[in-house]
């Protein structure tokens, strides 16, 4: 199971990445009761028949994985939602791409710490390939946009040390600012 919610975000939006999407949104919305995550791509998508196994623990899509032929992270996804009075949606189509929304309650015993979303969010923004992130945090009335391509631009790019730096520096204020730290 995952140790924190920037866990399964990050995990669940690595997928969209990895089925070749080009435009990517993630959206974070807590209200104090849910905590509310919605993952939209342009990626491969996928057919009826792949979408009806997709939280099926004995199954993932043929040739995602070298070396296992399971799939557990929606699985787990759908387990940790359900166990923490909330749901899990997923919408796909072949060629055009997959929705996901998941929520939780934010005060259930059982909801794991939100954890180091900053480093989570950076890590996406760094992760290979030729994609833009946009990424938005809601924290009741306050909220932050800014999307992986804008944020390489500010910092002179997400491939130095100095680079990184300032934009977890950047990251971090607005995660503070929204939260009244």
């Amino acid at each position: 199971m995952h140790a924190t919610l920037t866990d399964v975000i990050t995990d669940t939006t690595q997928n969209s990445i990895e089925a070749g999407a080009k435009h990517i949104s993630l959206e974070i919305v807590e209200d104090g009761k849910t905590i509310k995550v919605a993952i939209k791509d342009d990626g491969k998508g996928m057919d009826e028949a792949t979408l009806a196994r997709a939280f099926n623990p004995f199954y993932t899509e043929p040739g995602k994985h070298d070396k296992r032929k399971v799939g557990l992270g929606l699985p787990i996804l759908k387990q940790l939602c359900e166990s923490t009075d909330g749901a899990v949606s997923l919408k796909s189509q072949k060629g055009v791409g997959t929705t996901l929304e998941y929520s939780f309650a934010a005060k259930h015993i059982d909801l794991p710490p939100m954890g180091d979303l900053v480093g989570g969010i950076l890590m996406l923004f760094n992760y290979p390939g030729d994609f833009d992130l946009a990424f938005t945090h809601r924290i009741g009335d306050n909220e932050y946009s800014i999307s992986r391509l804008e944020l390489s631009d500010a910092v002179g790019g997400l491939e130095s040390i100095e680079g990184l730096n300032m934009a977890r520096d950047f990251l971090a204020s607005q995660e503070d600012d929204i939260s009244g730290r």
